[in-house]
């Protein structure tokens, strides 16, 4: 199937590299005919972000680092006139020492960044786009199964995810009268920059595509499919939920009994 996204026009946050899952969604979007519009966090990240949008057809980059207010405003002004059909939200954070550390050690300063670029980001900036997308609109975000299970060493990231997922339920109730779905991808292990912050990523990673049916590791082309699914018209009876995206079972044999 073609042009599922035709006419389209999505905004997303989060691509880092052509390994982020915020690309490969980003990509298959594209791919099936919508005009997207990206982000990045400061001048250091730009040229990654550049170069990658410069494979794409009309494709604007806004800077937003969702702890500065003023550039979620700024991007909901700048988006206003051509309004908003979709919207991915591919955007995380913990602190080194928060992952590498027990989860009882926590600071309150890393706990509130954390959840204030994991999970208030996506408040926030529904919040201001809100208005300007269209009715039957979609947003799309990712989290991962530690919000769930007690993943060694994602400590402080599990937890801010869980608050994510339950924000998706209460976003997609305030939204589900225009129409507008709130979903959440939970992809199984993949190596991409943010997994590699996480100690064991590379055993991790092995030992969960063994242990998946298919005995091998989700691509990027597959989550993108999964990606346009939730983005398009094929889903307009789909919010409020988290879907996890893995090729069998979710990462399963990793996880302490939590």
């Amino acid at each position: 199937m073609t042009g599922l996204l035709q006419g389209k026009r999505g905004l997303v946050l989060g691509v880092a590299n052509h390994h982020s899952i915020a690309w490969g969604i980003t990509a298959a979007a594209a791919a099936q005919g919508a005009r997207v519009a990206l982000t990045y966090q400061n001048d250091v990240l730009k040229p990654r972000v550049e170069k990658l949008a410069s494979t794409l057809t009309d494709t604007p980059l806004y800077e937003c680092d969702v702890q500065n207010p003023a550039h979620i405003d700024s991007l909901a002004k700048n988006l206003k006139g051509d309004g908003l059909d979709f919207i991915v939200h591919s955007l995380a954070f913990a602190s080194r020492q928060s992952l590498e550390s027990p989860f009882i050690e926590t600071s309150e300063e890393d706990f509130v960044q954390a959840m204030t670029i994991s999970c208030y980001s996506l408040i926030a900036l529904t919040r201001a786009l809100a208005p300007i997308m269209n009715d039957g609109g979609s947003i799309l975000t990712l989290t991962y199964i530690g919000s769930r299970r007690v993943i060694p060493s994602y400590n402080l990231m599990g937890v801010a995810k869980a608050a994510l997922e339950a924000s998706v339920r209460y976003l997609a109730h305030d939204l589900g009268p225009r129409g507008i779905r709130v979903n959440a991808i939970s992809a199984g292990t993949m190596r991409t920059l943010a997994a590699s912050a996480i100690g064991g990523a590379r055993t991790t990673h092995k030992i969960s595509n063994d242990a998946t049916p298919l005995s091998r590791e989700l691509t990027l082309d597959e989550l993108g499919g999964a990606g346009v699914y939730l983005l398009s018209d094929l889903s307009t009876a789909v919010t409020g939920e988290v879907h996890s995206v893995d090729c069998g079972f979710h990462t399963v044999g990793l996880a302490h009994p939590g």
